[in-house]
């Protein structure tokens, strides 16, 4: 430092700061290493530095919150090594490497800066660590317990765990269910549009694992303190659902005495295939009265004999509605014809059109609300892809990708290069793609003058970012394609800063042992009967293992620990890999899912109903057992594992941490007696341990919107 006074004066400004929000125990020893030592050198260095730390911690939060107590363990020891360093060898290293060793043994951090520093000083590594550590002073630290040279030139740090758990241990408790929910500080406004399910039917378990990945992020980054929206886009344009709208009308509008969405779903199933059959049927017709058509002919015969079956399969479910169905369908002269005028006619915003649809498109939602209702699952906001066309916002841009130098206009029609879009951006490497990769063209308005979804999905882009900083699309990876394709006609459009924070969030599919799903044949796995299905079975698990539960106790732990299951077993895969999906792995008891954790959950409060009031001071020094160090350090992280969890989407990380804490106080409860400790002391110190334990267990859960039992 060249000028003392300057320093000192700056100093003095950011200790003024951050004393506001640290507590004694935080900048005592940077205070003091200030006042017992020189205006130069190490001392000056260490609390230049703490205090550094602490303004990075303060600043750009509307709440603060101290950092973490591993946290500034890692920043002393970054303080310690950069201090040391600067003073042995006068180079100045500002963020010296620090990584957890592979054992406990060899401490809590170990960093590998002498290999670095032997190039420079041409020394042995080895040399280098014995040197730095001797020049550490601990006294001037508050969490480093010892710091020693180790290998062939690594310095381990020690953790205090006389110190670092008490403040761990209390910090978690006195926080609850704030403790680890460490805020951004830097918050941005977030859209979560997830689920946004196609309104001509119920949720299948496919839709499940986007729904609850959507909320899981929405419910993580509001935690992290960003200002978040969810929302579901009803795709109501389109065949589908015109399809499904024409079917209702042959069969007069009637209204469901059923769960609405079930209903409409069969009706769909049915409609769809009555459709195609009449069609294929008719088509065949004409082109027997061909010469030359001998080929299509057996094509489209093989395609009704497809159908054929997919009607065997509808009458055996639902015989009434699937005959009244097809004879309605083979009344009319042009079904498919009419299905399509109707899209048009939809789009066009015809009146008649618009009550239709919008109809069944009410009646749909009205189940899918059910089923979200029963996740626990809500959104800001419903947003109508009619009311984009509508409104006139598709057409504008339409029109103005037609202008750009990518589009080909044949009437009515509208395609774009998006190859071309993404050379002539040179967009290759940041939408991460290969250089001879040739991105296919993309329609975005039919000859009829009618839309594609993505086309749609352009316009809505845009109007989302009118209120965020940043959007995030749940939507399955068969949509890559799709959604590189919807970024290039942003960039198109000149809307860099939406397609540069529109985050596609792909997720796998979800696999049933032995079941093929097809939505044409009503052959599917509804979001209903996977929750009727996990209650019942969960119902049967704690029916053994519980006998004092009145009724209502049992159906409420049974419905709390069954849509705890399906959620975490969504949650516990990383979105990119297909899921499996079996009950026994759902529901175990015994390994990674959401019972095994509400177990552990269950276990702790056993514990402390046994243990009662206790007046006794904890030991925290007591608390040696290798399991209750590593539990310790574990309920530490917490903080840091959700944070980094968060901003980078990550949920299946924070479902991994609840699992191996779980594993560890499954491991502690076999091998070490709580209540009977050998002192009273070390006693309380352990209740301590479970008590905080506890809070996270519950943390880790409820950022999810888990709730977890109290009884199994």
């Amino acid at each position: 430092m060249s000028n003392p006074i300057a320093s000192w004066r700056t100093l003095c400004f950011q200790l003024a700061i951050v004393s506001r929000y640290f507590p004694e125990r935080y900048l005592r020893s940077a205070i003091r290493a200030a006042l017992d030592g020189p205006t130069e050198g190490p001392q000056i260095y260490s609390v230049s530095y703490t205090c550094k730390t602490a303004s990075r911690y303060a600043t750009g939060r509307r709440k603060f919150r101290m950092p973490s107590t591993l946290s500034r363990f890692r920043d002393e020891c970054t303080a310690a090594l950069a201090s040391a360093i600067s003073v042995l060898y006068h180079i100045e290293v500002r963020e010296p490497p620090l990584q957890e060793p592979p054992s406990q043994e060899f401490g809590q951090l170990a960093s590998s800066v002498s290999f670095e520093l032997a190039k420079t000083l041409e020394k042995n590594p080895a040399h280098i660590a014995s040197e730095i550590c001797g020049r550490i002073d601990l006294t001037r630290f508050h969490l480093i317990g010892r710091v020693e040279p180790a290998g062939s030139g690594y310095v381990n740090f020690h953790l205090d765990f006389s110190k670092a758990g008490r403040e761990i241990l209390t910090d978690a408790i006195s926080a609850g269910e704030r403790y680890g929910l460490e805020a951004a500080r830097e918050p941005r406004r977030i859209i979560v549009e997830h689920t946004s399910a196609n309104p001509s039917g119920p949720l299948h378990l496919g839709h499940a694992r986007n729904t609850i990945l959507g909320d899981a992020l929405a419910r993580m980054l509001k935690a992290r303190g960003h200002r978040v929206q969810t929302r579901f886009y009803v795709d109501d344009v389109g065949k589908q659902v015109a399809m499904l709208a024409y079917g209702y009308s042959l069969l007069g509008e009637p209204k469901p005495v059923e769960k609405p969405d079930q209903w409409l779903g069969l009706v769909y199933a049915c409609v769809n295939c009555a459709v195609q059959i009449e069609s294929l049927n008719a088509e065949i017709s004409r082109l027997r009265e061909m010469s030359d058509a001998e080929k299509k002919t057996a094509e489209l015969t093989r395609d009704l004999d497809d159908w054929t079956s997919v009607a065997r399969e509808l009458e055996s479910i639902d015989s009434t509605l699937f005959h009244r169905t097809l004879e309605s369908v083979r009344s009319r002269t042009e079904p498919m014809q009419e299905v399509e005028q109707i899209v048009i006619e939809y789009e066009r915003g015809d009146e008649k059109a618009r009550r239709l649809v919008r109809q069944v498109a009410q009646l749909s939602l009205e189940g899918i609300r059910q089923t979200l209702e029963q996740m626990d699952v809500a959104f800001d906001q419903w947003d109508w892809e009619s009311d984009l066309v509508w409104s006139g916002e598709v057409r504008e841009s339409m029109q103005k990708l037609a202008s750009t130098p990518f589009a080909t206009v044949d009437g009515l029609s509208l395609t774009l290069d998006v190859d071309k879009i993404a050379r002539t951006h040179g967009l290759n490497k940041t939408l991460g793609f290969a250089e001879e990769y040739v991105v296919p063209q993309l329609t975005l308005v039919r000859s009829d003058g009618t839309t594609l979804y993505v086309a749609r999905d352009i316009a809505y882009s845009i109007k989302k970012f009118q209120d965020a900083d940043i959007v995030i699309n749940v939507i399955g990876s068969e949509q890559k394609l799709a959604q590189l394709q919807l970024k290039l006609a942003l960039y198109a459009l000149g809307e860099k800063q939406v397609a540069e924070n529109l985050i596609h969030y792909a997720y796998g599919i979800v696999e049933l042992p032995g079941v093929k799903m097809s939505k044409r044949r009503a052959r599917y796995i509804s979001f209903d009967e996977v929750i009727s299905q996990a209650v019942s079975r969960a119902q049967d698990k704690i029916s053994t293992r519980i006998d004092v539960l009145s009724p209502g106790e049992r159906v409420h732990i049974s419905r709390t620990v069954a849509l705890a299951a399906i959620k975490y077993a969504m949650l516990a895969t990383s979105s990119a890999k297909t899921i499996t999906f079996t009950w026994d792995r759902v529901l175990s008891l015994e390994r990674n899912s959401a019972p095994f954790i509400n177990y552990a959950y269950t276990r702790t409060r056993g514990i402390l109903a046994k243990a009662g009031e206790g007046g006794t001071e904890p030991d925290y020094a007591a608390l040696t057992h290798p399991l209750e160090r590593l539990l310790i350090l574990k309920i530490g992280k917490f903080p840091i594992i959700f944070a980094e969890s968060a901003d980078n989407l990550r949920p299946e990380e924070i479902a991994a941490y609840a699992n191996m804490l779980a594993e560890k106080f499954h491991e502690y409860y076999e091998r070490v007696n709580v209540l009977r400790a050998e002192t009273p002391a070390l006693r309380a110190a352990r209740l301590v341990l479970i008590r905080a334990l506890r809070v996270v267990l519950a943390n880790s859960m409820n950022v999810f919107g888990i709730g977890l039992s109290e009884k199994m």
